[in-house]
């Protein structure tokens, strides 16, 4: 049996299927789309179900492709889990009726059934079931409040009974007339937040704070996991095993470069260096787990936060109408905050947005002109000896280049933006044990889809520069490198590297003794030209080759392009 949970967006659908299904889940794109939902089971009474956590509709007349996989879902139901916001109850009853007249097994289901009481709200569920024909039941998904009443009524489901009549909104109307009351209330303190978070005035420096506290929050939790556990993890336990498979080699030839990599000169010699040996298990192996990882549990953390807690579609909301310029709605700016971080998040995040058209745009400016949080503290390093006013120039070129390339590609690719159809939940504390639930199931999918591809790219270098494919290609941009961009030839090696890990080809700027000049134009440019391979592969599976492609290459027609710019004006 096929049980559907659906509802408008925001009404604790996920949370409700979290709560059902325990850990038993698996996240999936639907077929010939990359609208995803999840799957699970619930256990009834003498068969074991499949449960579906349907993408967010308001209407079974769809105008996205989330709301077209919402209908496709809902019409191979055996039962509609019908789930509704307590505190919205006419807001949400159209999509009932819609489904209502399916004459499909249909379970009502009041969610958010605690705050309802808590403002004020009074909705007779009884007389509701009557006026409706099936089983309405009060939840509240955070604490677990009414699933069991909620599992025997789904096992009990029949179609609803209701005569649709008119208008349907007309009937919304007299049912809500019927059964619900309100009491006059004052408002809280969190709906006083809420209302200072929309508007320009006060909501975009509380944007900035917000922000900003997060993006702190994610920094010190990512590097505080990599300093204190996965760098000693890798350094005392996985290192040995490594340079016994590089003895037992003989510490060089294609095995050993495949499986281990080259060995890096040091003080004491050669050694394993897993930054920069490109081995599938030293680089292969480091990249993904230690140097990723966990910028990527610390940004699903406070993401899951600021999703839970509903600030998310107020971000959105207000800076829609500025996303339009540049292609996308509001909620575009998700992929560009999570790129901070680490831009692998980022590109998976781009899935938050509709189209394809949307989707590409926000890769490829993720791409071009959010450097991750290595990076961005290996320019810092750089640049530091210059004084502030550099990082700010470099800060400055990247969000000039992010504008105006959203600007061009929002002009040069056809197609439309869709309007950003949210409704704003009030604002609710997140509750620990869904929050954690969430971020785990998200880093399980990195691991299981993501981490195969950025093995897959580090054997694919070392198979390129094997074969002397890279060194080709350090010789011919070498050239553009030193004639156009008026850097040394020796910083080819750098750009050519930034390709495996951006934040060491930064580092191998440093020797060269750059200008102020040269340090901007070499910082600029190893942010704009290439995703690091990690970001690469992820993308191809987001993207497509085709359009991967195309991305790939706008990033180095405007690498090429501002590099002389820079040089031209400096």
């Amino acid at each position: 049996m096929k049980v559907m949970l659906v509802g408008n967006p925001n009404v604790g659908k996920s949370v409700l299927f979290s709560r059902l299904t325990g850990v038993n889940v698996v996240a999936s794109n639907y077929p010939g789309t990359t609208v995803e939902f999840a799957r699970g089971r619930l256990k009834l009474k003498d068969e074991t179900a499949e449960i579906y956590d349907v993408p967010g509709t308001y209407s079974i007349e769809p105008t996205s492709p989330a709301e077209e996989v919402a209908v496709n879902l809902i019409k191979e139901a055996d039962v509609v889990v019908n789930v509704l916001d307590a505190t919205r109850l006419e807001r949400n009853l159209y999509l009932t009726l819609q489904i209502a007249a399916l004459a499909k097994p249909v379970v009502l289901v009041l969610n958010i059934w605690d705050e309802a009481r808590h403002t004020g709200i009074h909705i007779d569920t009884e007389h509701l079931s009557r006026l409706l024909g099936v089983p309405v039941v009060t939840t509240c998904a955070l604490t677990g409040e009414g699933l069991s009443e909620l599992q025997r009524a789904i096992a009990d489901a029949t179609p609803p009974s209701i005569k649709l009549e008119g208008d349907l909104w007309a009937q919304v109307g007299r049912i809500v007339g019927e059964v619900q009351k309100i009491e006059r209330r004052h408002h809280t303190l969190l709906e006083r937040l809420s209302d200072a978070c929309m508007h320009p005035s006060t909501g975009l420096p509380l944007a900035a704070v917000i922000l900003g506290a997060a993006f702190y929050l994610v920094r010190l939790i990512g590097e505080s996991l990599i300093s204190y556990i996965m760098e000693p993890l890798f350094e005392h336990i996985w290192r040995p095993v490594v340079e016994q498979l590089s003895v037992w080699l003989g510490g060089s030839g294609f095995w050993h470069d495949l499986l281990v990599g080259q060995l890096v000169p040091t003080d004491n010699g050669y050694a394993i260096d897993f930054s920069q040996s490109f081995g599938l298990l030293s680089t292969g192996l480091y990249v993904p787990f230690a140097a990723v990882l966990p910028y990527i549990f610390a940004f699903y953390l406070v993401l899951s936060f600021l999703e839970d807690l509903g600030y998310l579609p107020r971000l959105g909301v207000l800076i829609d109408s500025f996303m339009h310029r540049l292609g996308m709605h509001g909620l575009g700016i998700v992929p560009m905050f999570l790129g901070l971080g680490c831009n692998v998040p980022g590109a998976l995040a781009t899935r938050v947005l509709e189209s394809r058209r949307e989707r590409f745009i926000a890769a490829t400016l993720m791409a071009i002109a959010v450097p991750c949080m290595a990076q961005l503290s290996m320019i810092a390093g750089l640049a530091a000896k210059f004084g502030v006013a550099l990082l700010v120039a470099i800060a400055a070129t990247l969000l000039a280049i992010w504008i105006a390339g959203g600007y061009i590609l929002n002009l040069l690719i056809p197609g439309e933006s869709p309007a950003l159809i949210v409704e704003i939940p009030p604002y609710r504390l997140p509750h620990i044990r869904t929050l954690l639930k969430k971020v785990w199931m998200r880093i399980r999918w990195f691991l299981k889809e993501a981490v195969p591809f950025v093995l897959g790219g580090v054997l694919l270098v070392n198979i390129l520069y094997s074969v002397g494919v890279l060194d080709w290609v350090g010789r011919v941009a070498r050239p553009v490198v030193a004639t156009l961009m008026g850097l040394p030839e020796r910083a080819t090696a750098a750009l050519l590297f930034g390709f495996l890990r951006k934040d060491v080809a930064v580092g191998m700027l440093a020797p060269l003794n750059l200008d102020p000049k040269q340090t901007l134009i070499a910082s600029v440019v190893l942010s704009v030209y290439f995703p690091c391979v990690a970001t690469f592969v992820v993308l191809i599976r987001e993207l497509g080759w085709r359009l991967m492609l195309a991305a790939t290459a706008i990033m180095l027609a405007t690498a090429v392009v501002v590099g002389s710019l820079l040089n031209l004006i400096l």
